[in-house]
């Protein structure tokens, strides 16, 4: 086969590139990683790991000892680097066998491998680690392709594997990671010296070479010829997942059924520990829930610990029916009959020293026509849930075409969902930020209040939206590539027209799953004597500021009550809506309107725990949209000075005499929603540097 020309791999080797790390084993290493790591058809997010064993000098001894590299617990080898490895002393992990007293010790011998580190400054150790130490290769590879993974979740998989591979390949029958596998793995070596690799049944592929390229094109070759045995037998036997039971809903209608029923599944979703949502529609996920097979193979569960430990023990497959008068309550049955399955699988299945059971809710949620719904502490997370389901589906086509697909035991299934050192691993967590898993929508996202806000949200773990009329892509680059690619999403809107609101509204759902804090921060600024405003003036003013923050309230509101969790809403209003200045007779009434609106909100949503506040800026140059128009030129005249000395002037006539700043604004919008001020609604904060003729007392 050839080294260059792959079907259903990504042959991404960069000769060049290689060169300039030639003699560098580690930095040849991580490159192998990396590449394997960026195909999600190799592996998954933070899926698999990959090791190196080189000669290093011991900074005790003086003398040449050998150490691997290998990549260390949580990480993902798509964007591993030398401070993501675990190092260790290859001959003490080799000692540890004098150490082992067999599976039920399993645990202890975790421990044991931080006696075993060669730079005690390095990243944890994997309980893959002994998978690793024990082979005697220098380059390893070990991988969850879905290829490989179909054929070893197959009733028939070793038979297969023998019919492709012959005897260079052998398999290893299902168990937990863990030292005794490392052991089967040596002995399987020691054995049969000529393998180019082996197969964990229903869990991966382990395999190797002398150099990292060798390693790599071996295990490029291995995974090609598994796909190539699966193509060539797709329905050959009977239809794909036995043929479609149903039609997929059009494009646009699966985007309208999918937003209308978000916000309910995350508000359940959501009983435990709020969630955030993610949706995909994709080819093969569609595949799969219209076919015949779904009831059979849903229930099944994942095969592989990766998958299952990301999807939990099987989805929820939901039922939405044509006609229902109250569908809130027709889903919330689903998830009680989910929660009970769950409860009575943790009682079956656990252990004297088992933690206390979690979440009970799905993970994951198949809609029949229309796609798969993931929901998670946080957006990647739910994210990378539906990307390892939809290498789930993969697994399971490929393993109906060529023999019976089997899932994990539903005890195994437990043993490593509850198992100890997972939930020591889920205990050393970071606590979550004080808005994780929450939902902002800013209006004027994309100026500079409106990105402050944004950026000060989603430096405290929300997830935001940003929309506006412009600077769309700019603004969502720029929040991604500071924050990550999950941060933010930006969207069109014009608040002045209902259907692009709900437009925009409907693109926030599908992205992250329903909103919990909204921003009105849309606006523009008119600055006219009286006798010089024009009706268009008075018009537009009205439209953006009062009438645009009663529909994107109004649209909002409809959202956070289908989710049924609390809430908030911020309205930037101004300090102009307290003080009556000059020649601001259209603007300021509008920012008075948009002030009382607030109140009136407040009153009435209350009872649904939606917080209703608002913040007033005075004078934001720098950064802000409104001062890039007229507006500048206007306030300037109607003070008569020059527009160079408005930041000046603003200042001095303020009792602190400081500049207001976007950063200042986001600041107040952040304490009405941190939790600081939860019990507080209806109420404004001046963020004006002190104008006491906007004091309101």
């Amino acid at each position: 086969m050839s080294t260059t020309t792959f079907k259903h791999v990504s042959y991404l080797w960069d000769e060049a590139h290689a060169a300039s790390l030639a003699g560098n084993e580690v930095d040849l290493f991580i490159y192998r990683s990396n590449l394997l790591g960026a195909d999600l058809r190799l592996t998954n997010y933070a899926g698999g790991n990959t090791s190196v064993k080189i000669d290093e000098t011991d900074p005790l001894t003086g003398e040449k000892v050998e150490v691997m590299w290998v990549k260390g617990s949580g990480g993902d080898i798509g964007t591993l680097t030398k401070s993501g490895c675990a190092n260790l002393y290859v001959e003490k992990l080799h000692t540890l066998k004098r150490r082992y007293r067999g599976l039920e010790f399993e645990d202890e011998m975790v421990d044991l491998f931080n006696y075993c580190l060669f730079d005690p400054k390095c990243a944890t150790p994997s309980i893959d680690t002994p998978l690793h130490g024990l082979l005697p290769f220098k380059h390893i590879d070990h991988l969850h392709p879905d290829a490989l993974i179909a054929l070893a979740a197959s009733k028939d998989g070793e038979a297969i594997m023998h019919e492709i591979w012959g005897d260079t390949m052998t398999w290893i029958p299902w168990q937990r990671p863990g030292f005794d596998l490392g052991l089967q793995l040596e002995a399987a070596i020691k054995a049969n010296p000529n393998l180019r690799g082996l197969i964990l049944g229903g869990h991966g592929l382990f395999t190797w070479g002398d150099t990292a390229y060798e390693s790599y094109v071996n295990t490029l070759e291995v995974i090609e010829a598994a796909s190539l045995y699966l193509e060539k037998n797709y329905g050959k036997k009977r239809p794909v997942f036995g043929g479609a039971k149903r039609e997929s809903y059009a494009p646009a209608d699966r985007a309208e059924k999918a937003a209308a029923v978000m916000p309910t599944l995350r508000g359940l979703a959501s009983s435990y520990r709020r969630m955030v949502g993610h949706f995909t529609d994709d080819p093969r996920v569609l595949e799969f829930i219209n076919s015949n097979d779904l009831e059979v193979l849903a229930p099944l569960g994942t095969s592989c610990p990766d998958h299952f430990l990301r999807t939990k023990i099987r989805p929820l497959v939901l039922d939405v029916p044509a006609e229902t008068a109250d569908l809130k309550a027709h889903i919330l049955q689903q998830f009680e009959a989910y929660r009970a399955d769950y409860a009575a699988y943790y009682e079956r299945c656990k252990h004297p020293n088992s933690p206390a059971m979690r979440d009970p809710n799905p993970v994951v949620i198949l809609y029949p026509g229309v796609g798969l719904f993931t929901f998670a502490k946080d957006k990647q997370t739910a994210r990378v849930a539906a990307e390892f389901y939809i290498n789930a589906i993969n697994v399971m086509k490929g393993a109906e075409a060529v023999s019976k697909y089997v899932g994990l035991a539903e005890q195994e299934a437990f043993n490593i969902e509850y198992w100890l050192l997972e939930e020591a691993k889920l205990q050393r967590m970071p606590k979550p930020k004080a808005l994780s898993a929450k939902i902002a929508y800013i209006t004027g996202g994309t100026g500079g209040i409106g990105k402050a806000i944004a950026e000060i949200l989603i430096q405290q773990g929300v997830v935001a939206v940003v929309a506006d009329r412009d600077r769309l892509e700019e603004t969502e680059t720029e929040l991604k590539k500071k924050y990550g690619k999950d941060a933010a999403v930006a969207v069109a809107i014009d608040v002045t027209k209902p259907d692009a609101i709900a437009d925009s509204l409907q693109k926030t759902i599908l992205a992250f799953g329903g909103v919990d804090i909204v921003v009105n921060c849309a606006g523009l600024s008119i600055s006219k004597p009286l006798e010089s405003t024009e009706i268009k003036d008075w018009d537009i003013l009205q439209d953006v500021l009062v009438k645009g923050q009663f529909l994107v309230s109004q649209q909002a509101v409809a959202i956070m009550r289908a989710q049924g969790l609390d809430g908030d809403i911020v309205n930037i209003a101004s300090k102009n809506g307290l003080f009556a200045g000059p020649n601001n007779v259209a603007y300021g009434t509008a920012k008075a309107a948009q002030l009382h609106m607030s109140r009136l909100l407040a009153a009435e949503l209350g009872k649904d725990k939606i917080r209703v506040n608002s913040v007033n800026p005075d004078a934001v140059l720098r950064g802000s949209k409104i001062w890039e128009g007229d507006w500048a030129e206007g306030r300037a005249k109607a003070y008569g000075i020059a527009v160079e000395d408005l930041p000046k002037m603003y200042a001095a006539r303020t009792l602190l005499n400081e500049e207001i700043l976007p950063e200042d604004i986001a600041k107040a919008v952040l304490v009405f929603v941190d939790g600081s001020l939860s019990k507080s609604t209806g109420n404004m904060l001046n963020v004006d540097g002190g104008v006491a003729m906007a004091f309101t007392r």
